[in-house]
């Protein structure tokens, strides 16, 4: 019996000497957003682990002494691996910051409230593309928010002349003036502005752009028909001391970003410098037009964080914006002879000069109350010639948003007032008074009023709802109501439905440039009345994970009626004939987006549209009749992939961008006689695909180099985008029967690029 007791003092002493040798190790997980609840951290070779906590802590404990690799993961942030050691009897403390990963989950979004909210909280469904991911994929001193937006499920960048090479952005098949464009909040980006100036919107001072879907015109007003596109600039702290970004193509282009962040006591500044230059004739298809644009580009940006004792916020940005745009037979472009030859009714060339100046920013009330007015300024002025067609416009618009923001118990109340200014005068019939044949410009004063509310009913449910109100003298009251909700019946699973009514005053001559840039004249028919359309939206989207790595999936249904839908009439080739529609318009289709992070550090999105936008109006024997609507493509897909080796500090990556198949318009080609062929050009378009890849390479904290080829496999729309070019009884563009209009693909071939960055940090 005493040897019994003696072997079990030896074994508890033993025990005790063991507990007393082990070691344990805790510590914090956060983000830059915060701590992160429900991280999880295991050592892969013994699997020990934990969960964090709702404070995000977590504790391993009776750890042997050693070497241990730790683990730490959570769905929508990179994973972390950290070596540590630890001695006997050793308590460990190890916090980490975990990187948020291209599910982009915890971005804070301002555009579906029109207040600051995470991805995976906002009711309202919004894509957002960041600066650091588009600049993966484009060349960042070339790329403009126009090509950063074609990486975008559903969003597509449509040419509307094939000489001018104007465009404009188009969501779920609608064209470009149905999307509205704000800047850091402020509708800023009129009509006559989405023509040409969205291309003087560089990469440079973009932060990050958000994308809705659907109408938004309850919180934006007018033209948020098919979806908003807000683009939020830099945060001035948050940018570089020095920065230089140069680059040049093998089409002998040549871009440039210059910028700077300097401070004032304790305010932050950005100033920005882009410029472009492109002064190439290439005439690959042979119509005697150059394939792609001639420029001469400047846009200087400033930004400032206004620092106030009450640390309330004062921004205010400003941007100038000066383009020398031109095209046409090589005679007109060779040596910039276009500036003597501009207006010339022999020599073909279309010259366009504009000049833009905007202001914008916040700036928050000193009151206990939430109270700010967004702001912006804007004056476009454009002086062009098209052939012998000259065409003189000017449009300014001022802005402001009054809005009180306040936290009810489960309701967040937003309302606000707006007052926007508009004016806009050409030298065209838009603009003159029909009886006395003297000058009229469009001047409008439209205020409005809307009011907001979120509803947090649980947990699991949210609902949002609003209504706008605006008066413009033209069409008096125009009603805008939205109801939005939220369903989470999982942790990382988020079903969304929007449902709600756009509206849209249209200015055809700031939309349409068909009626100058080719030969045709103008009919407007009747009293034009405002767009309407009634919108419907479903989302789901969840999060998954798949061994070791991560992804979501993002799924929409969409469905958009519309009413006094103006659709210009292009079946006679000397006319264009505007009109309401007396049937209706439908855009309707589904779209399927998946974003996987693989456990190695290659990232991965694929997205898929398919959709159908058609009008259907009564033929002539009063039956209806349902049509495609122009440049509206069936489907169309995205896929990015890129992959980083960490050690040599290489990224590769990869776009793939496809377009199916689109209705045309019907325009027709001359035969050898001078006159119109019996048949149209196909109505309808082929399906294609483009491929761009980039490699970038960092060569010190403050050098890194980059380079890549554009449209990879060289395509090239088949045919030219012009029609009549080739008439034997008209010089070259001079024909009755010149258009177009017929540009659905690009000309411009494969391009080589090579470009080097320099970033001085604000702490050298």
């Amino acid at each position: 019996m005493k040897r019994v007791l003696l072997l079990l003092v030896i074994i508890l002493f033993n025990k005790v000497g063991f507990s007393q040798q082990t070691a344990t190790i805790q510590g914090l997980i956060k983000s830059k957003s915060g701590v992160v609840p429900g991280a999880t951290v295991q050592i892969p070779a013994t699997q020990t682990g934990d969960v964090a906590d709702a404070d995000g802590h977590f504790k391993l404990s009776d750890l042997e002494p050693g070497n241990y690799k730790l683990e730490f993961r959570s769905i929508g942030y990179k994973p972390l691996i950290k070596t540590v050691n630890i001695s006997a009897g050793q308590n460990l403390e190890v916090n980490v910051s975990l990187e948020e990963n291209s599910l982009g989950l915890d971005e804070v979004v301002v555009t579906g409230t029109m207040k600051p909210t995470f991805v995976k909280s906002s009711p309202v469904k919004v894509s957002v593309v960041t600066s650091e991911y588009f600049n993966t994929f484009t060349p960042a001193a070339a790329s403009s928010v126009v090509e950063g937006i074609k990486l975008v499920n559903g969003v597509q960048e449509v040419v509307a002349c094939g000489v001018c090479f104007t465009n404009s952005i188009s969501i779920n098949g609608l064209p470009g003036p149905y999307t509205a464009v704000l800047m850091d909040g402020t509708p800023i980006y009129g009509n006559l502005a989405s023509v040409y100036g969205l291309n003087g919107i560089p990469s440079m001072i973009i932060d990050r752009f958000e994308v809705i879907k659907g109408p938004s015109s309850t919180l934006y007003g007018s033209e948020a028909v098919a979806g908003v596109i807000n683009i939020i600039t830099k945060d001035p702290e948050d940018q570089p001391l020095l920065s230089i970004d140069v680059m040049g193509t093998s089409h002998l282009e040549s871009f440039g970003n210059l910028s700077a962040a300097p401070s004032i006591g304790k305010s932050h500044g950005f100033i920005g410098l882009n410029y472009a230059y492109i002064n190439d004739f290439d005439d690959r298809n042979n119509d005697g037009f150059a394939d792609m644009i001639n420029l001469d580009r400047y846009s200087l940006f400033t930004k400032w964080n206004i620092h106030r004792p009450s640390n309330k916020k004062f921004t205010v940005a400003a941007k100038y914006f000066y383009e020398d745009r031109r095209n046409g037979v090589e005679e007109f472009l060779k040596d910039r002879n276009y500036q003597e030859l501009r207006g010339s009714d022999e020599i073909y060339g279309e010259s366009i000069y504009t000049h833009r100046a905007e202001l914008f920013g916040t700036y928050e009330l000193p009151t206990n109350t939430n109270l700010k007015i967004d702001y912006s300024l804007s004056q476009h002025l454009q002086d062009s010639y098209y052939g012998a067609d000259y065409y003189e416009a000017e449009q300014g618009i001022a802005f402001a948003n009054f809005i009180w923001d306040k936290q009810l118990n489960d309701h967040s109340i937003l309302a606000g007032i707006t007052s926007r200014y508009q004016h806009y005068d050409d030298n065209t019939v838009a603009t003159s008074d029909s009886d006395s044949d003297k000058n009229s410009p469009d001047n409008q004063f439209i205020p409005g009023v809307f009011l907001q509310d979120e509803w947090v009913i649980s947990e699991k449910l949210s609902l949002l709802t609003g209504g706008r109100l605006d008066h413009y003298t033209s069409h008096g009251a125009i009603f805008s109501p939205r109801f939005n909700a939220k369903y989470k019946p999982g942790k990382w699973t988020t079903l969304r439905a929007n449902f709600g009514t756009g509206f849209r005053i249209v200015n055809l001559f700031t939309e349409d440039h068909a009626f100058i840039t080719g030969q045709r004249s103008v009919e407007i028919v009747e009293e034009l009345k405002p767009e309407r359309s009634l919108n419907g939206n479903v989302n789901l989207n969840h999060v998954y994970s798949l061994g070791k790595s991560q992804g979501t999936v993002d799924f929409d249904v969409y469905y958009t009626y519309f009413s006094n839908k103006i659709i210009p009439n292009y079946d006679d080739p000397n006319k264009i004939v505007y009109a309401n529609t007396d049937g209706h318009a439908i855009t309707k289709g589904l779209g399927i987006n998946v974003t996987h992070d693989f456990y190695f550090p290659l990232a991965v999105n694929v997205g898929f549209n398919v959709q159908e936008a058609t009008q259907t109006e009564p033929n002539e024997e009063g039956t209806l009749e349902t049509t495609s609507i122009e440049f509206a493509p069936e489907w169309s897909g995205v896929i990015t992939a890129n992959y980083t080796w960490t050690q040599p500090k290489i990224n590769i990556a990869y776009t793939l961008r496809l377009t199916g198949t689109m209705a045309l318009p019907a325009v027709y080609d001359v035969g050898q006689d001078g006159e119109p062929l019996a048949e149209p050009r196909p109505t309808e378009s082929e399906s294609y695909m483009f491929h761009n890849i980039q490699l970038s390479k960092e060569i010190s904290n403050t050098w890194s180099v980059y380079g890549g080829v554009q449209n990879l496999f060289d395509y090239v729309q088949p045919i030219s985008p012009l029609t009549g070019f080739n008439d034997p009884n008209a010089p070259t563009g001079f024909s009755p029967y010149f258009d177009t209009a017929y540009a659905y693909a690009p000309i411009h071939g494969r391009e080589f690029y090579l470009g080097v960055k320099w970033n001085l940090s604000k702490g050298h």
